[in-house]
């Protein structure tokens, strides 16, 4: 196992609540090296973090261990089926809110 996934391996294993079922492959092509990370459907949310910060800081850790070895490396998260709910459509945040009810209180 290289340093670099060695290394993410560590990290992921201490985040989550389920480290039995992390398991990170390791491709190397023209185009540096690519790491794909897959994890229990209910840890994917201590993986990403709020607003993806968790898996943003991961990401830069892991390009800076390869620039150490003079590698490229990428991390790819890998979603497992059914780690999310419906995704709400941008629409319907947009849409105005009824007031109405508010409109006949009397103070």
């Amino acid at each position: 196992m290289m340093k670099d996934q060695e290394f993410v391996e560590y990290i992921i294993k201490a985040i989550v609540a389920n480290p039995n079922d992390v398991k990170i492959d390791r491709t190397v092509d023209e185009r540096g090296v690519l790491l794909t990370l897959y994890v229990n459907p209910t840890d994917i949310g201590y993986v990403i973090g709020r607003q993806g910060q968790t898996a943003k800081a991961i990401r830069t850790l892991t390009k800076i261990i390869g620039a150490k070895n003079n590698a490229r490396v990428n991390l790819k998260i890998m979603e497992p089926e059914g780690s999310r709910g419906p995704r709400r459509d941008r629409v319907e945040e947009s849409q105005p809110v009824d007031t109405d009810v508010v409109d006949d209180l009397t103070i």
